[in-house]
């Protein structure tokens, strides 16, 4: 990113403390313990530049998440701003009931060209969670048509995260999210993820990653055949698995999953809300794991985080019942597919091309893995794993046993400890226990090696002052 394409911050304010107690007294924070807003406050981020954000005391920091796995590009991208104020004055909102508009239409054709196969056919949401629920919902109405309405369940992994409308979280594979929520709708179940270090507690093979790779794709096709292939429509999959810690796939495993979904007449989502868009060093991620899906669902990075949008893109083969006679898809939201988040995707995608944000990834996720693989020899880490500009580093009580930590320890290492030390050391990134402890990291496409070494220096001070205190 060129200094004249930056929104450079002016001096930080000082904190505001009017900005807290309203906070206290009217913001619901999402996925988070409202008792612990009330006690402490809450960080106020108020601007950002590259890859840093500053608070409002005008602390720096690194953005270790890209927000969300989303500000790929980078933050202050005044292109983006700008793409977004001239859409607006244009036509800032019109729906795609019945209806389109220029940005919308010229992002379909962007995408449809990216994606792999012949995956033409792009439904516009707001967000990613939004994109799973249409597919989930594209994938039952099609077998409807197509003459077999018993198809209608559908598989995820393990620690799985696919969002949180009703649907999609049905999907998701994480027990603790969905009980407050149950009864949800019927018919989801959860196969092994690819977590080959955990290979031997999943009762895979231990010491051949292919064969690790064979040994859980087939157990797709026996909760496939458990259940019934008549009855099974969808298998929902990332390229690289989120939850749990950044679980990449072993060589050959979408290539057997394909497989199998085609010997079934099984739908395969790929989930890239996450992955899409430079996270994984391409467009959309299936690419680079050599496979060809059903649909793919996207958001987050697809317009750097300026303006919300998601999609689901789908094949000729799922669009075809759709597309003639009175037949409709009853499904839609009302701000999905808007001019001005569409304008600023394609100048988002635009800044990827001409910047070859992919090729850096490429270039560079071999430096960025070494620079975190340095921290193995820490007595906390066990491991290191991911791909791309996406990392898990997995933490453990014992590293000859692999032996983790209960969820009383876990509390009180990671809310207790790591996630206040990692910001107060200048570093935003996640610590996540839905599944075994991890660190995760995915920053702005961007970072390079000053970066890499950057967060590998403040990981280890505050990991060694983890392990101190355990």
């Amino acid at each position: 990113m060129t200094v004249t394409d930056q929104l450079v911050p002016d001096p930080a304010p000082a904190v505001d403390a009017d900005l807290q107690r309203k906070a206290k007294d009217h913001l619901w924070l999402h996925f988070s313990r409202q008792s612990a807003m009330a006690e402490h406050g809450v960080p106020v981020i108020v601007k950002g530049e590259g890859h840093h954000i500053w608070d409002a005391a005008g602390k720096r920091y690194i953005d270790g998440l890209s927000g969300l796995f989303v500000v790929n590009a980078g933050h202050g991208r005044r292109r983006l701003a700008e793409a977004a104020a001239k859409q607006a004055e244009q036509l800032a909102f019109f729906p795609i009931w019945s209806y389109a508009h220029p940005a919308a239409i010229e992002l379909a054709e962007r995408l449809a060209l990216a994606a792999p196969g012949d995956l033409n056919r792009v439904f516009f949401s707001t967000g990613g969670g939004e994109a799973v629920e249409t597919a989930y919902k594209l994938a039952k109405q099609y077998f409807k048509l197509i003459g077999k309405p018993s198809k209608y369940k559908v598989i995820s992994r393990q620690y799985a995260y696919h969002g949180t409308p009703h649907g999609a979280l049905a999907i998701t594979g994480l027990p603790g999210m969905k009980a407050p929520f149950e009864p949800l709708p019927a018919g989801s179940f959860r196969v092994p993820n690819t977590n080959f270090y955990r290979a031997e507690e999943a009762g895979g093979p231990t010491d051949d990653l292919e064969a690790f790779g064979r040994w859980a794709a087939d157990r797709i096709e026996q909760q496939i055949l458990l259940e019934g292939p008549e009855t099974v429509a969808a298998v929902f999959l990332e390229p690289v698995q989120n939850s749990g810690g950044c679980f990449p796939p072993p060589p050959g495993y979408f290539q057997r999953v394909r497989e199998i979904c085609d010997r079934h007449d099984v739908l395969l989502v790929s989930d890239e809300v996450i992955c899409a868009f430079g996270r994984i060093g391409s467009t959309f991620a299936a690419d680079v794991f050599g496979y060809r899906p059903d649909m793919i669902t996207c958001a987050k990075a697809m317009t750097s985080g300026y303006s919300p949008i998601g999609a689901t893109i789908v094949s000729e083969r799922i669009y075809e019942p759709f597309s003639h006679g009175s037949t409709s898809f009853a499904h839609g939201y009302t701000f999905a597919g808007h001019p001005v988040s569409a304008a600023v995707a394609l100048e988002n995608l635009a800044i990827f091309e001409e910047e070859g944000l992919n090729e850096r990834v490429r270039e560079k996720s071999p430096l960025f893995r070494a620079a975190l693989e340095r921290l193995k020899d820490l007595p906390i880490v066990g491991d290191v794993r991911g791909d791309g500009y996406f990392f898990g580093i997995e933490l453990v009580k014992d590293k000859a046993t692999k032996e983790t930590f209960d969820d009383d320890e876990s509390e009180r290492l990671l809310r207790g400890f790591l996630s206040s030390a990692l910001f107060d050391a200048g570093l935003y990134c996640r610590a996540d226990d839905r599944g075994d402890p991890v660190i995760q990291l995915a920053p702005p496409l961007t970072i390079g090696e000053r970066e890499f070494d950057e967060i590998e220096s403040i990981l280890r001070g505050v990991l060694t002052e983890a392990w101190s205190h355990l």
